[in-house]
Order: C-alpha cells, then sequence, then structure tokens
C-alpha cells in the first residue's frame, strides 16, 4: 500500500488538472475559481452577507490569506489579476475585489460545471466515507502543524 502523502499528492494533481481542463472553456483555473469563491463569500464583520458588504468586496490580503494553503503569493496574484482581466471581479478602491454583475451571472453557471465535478470525483464514495476522510485528513494536519507540535520546524 503506498503512504497517505503520495495519495494526498495524486488526487490534488487530479484534481486541479481535471478541474482546469473544465473551467478551461469559462477562462478560469481552479485557482482563479477558488479566488472568486472567497469574493463571492466575503462577509462582513458580523457575518452577515449583504449588499453593501458585497458592494465592499474583499481585500487582496484576505484573498491570500484564505487561499494561502493553496498557493503561494505569486500564483495567487496572478489568479487575482487574472479574474480582473477576464471581467469577472472588479476594484471597488485599491487592493478591493468585487465580482462585476457579470461575474457572479458567469459564477452561477461555472457552479453548475463544478456540480457535476464533483458528483464525478464522488463515484463510489459514500458521504460517511467522504466526512471520514476529511475528519482524518483536518487531525493529521492538526497533529503537525506548529501550534500543536512545536517541536517540529515551521
Amino acid at each position: 500500500m503506498k503512504p497517505i502523502g503520495y495519495w494526498l499528492n495524486r488526487a490534488d494533481q487530479a484534481l486541479t488538472r481535471h478541474m482546469n481542463g473544465m473551467l478551461e472553456e469559462f477562462g478560469l483555473t481552479r485557482l482563479s475559481w477558488q479566488v472568486l469563491n472567497v469574493v463571492q463569500d466575503a462577509p462582513n464583520a458580523t457575518g452577515a452577507h449583504d449588499a453593501v458588504q458585497r458592494a465592499r468586496g474583499v481585500t487582496d490580503g484576505e484573498v491570500l490569506s484564505v487561499l494561502a494553503a493553496n498557493a503561494g503569493t505569486p500564483a495567487l496574484t496572478a489568479a487575482i489579476d487574472a479574474v480582473l482581466t477576464g471581467g469577472w471581479a472588479a476594484r471597488p478602491a485599491p487592493g478591493r475585489l468585487v465580482l462585476t454583475p457579470e461575474g457572479a451571472e458567469r459564477l452561477a453557471r461555472v457552479a453548475e460545471r463544478v456540480g457535476a465535478f464533483r458528483d464525478l470525483s464522488m463515484t463510489g464514495i459514500s458521504p460517511d466515507e467522504y466526512r471520514t476522510a476529511v475528519s482524518v485528513l483536518e487531525r493529521m494536519t492538526a497533529n503537525l502543524e506548529p501550534a500543536r507540535a512545536p517541536h517540529l520546524p515551521a
């Protein structure tokens, strides 16, 4: 049996390759789609998703922070630039991102395709198996992160 790290890397590569191929017709990659989701899902200070907050958007720094585990700053900055150039997002103020009306409509269409992708990736996997896999990976990560294991190098 191959170790978990092998399968984590293979799964991530397969997810990225398939999603990039599926999103290509929309002019997106997995990473730029993730950026759009952060922009779309940005709550205000009370956690509410309202029209005022959506109009203010999210800062580039918030996007970088939320997606830090997914990619480095250069790749995330390039993904931010791509969603701006593609008309998915705009800047209501320097360093802030909001979805454009067209971007929001297009993202809704992308969501349908992503749903089909998720169904495909979950073929033969029960919801309980998925929850177990995620739970195990969360605990493994917590065991190895510096706050939990201070003797490990950061």
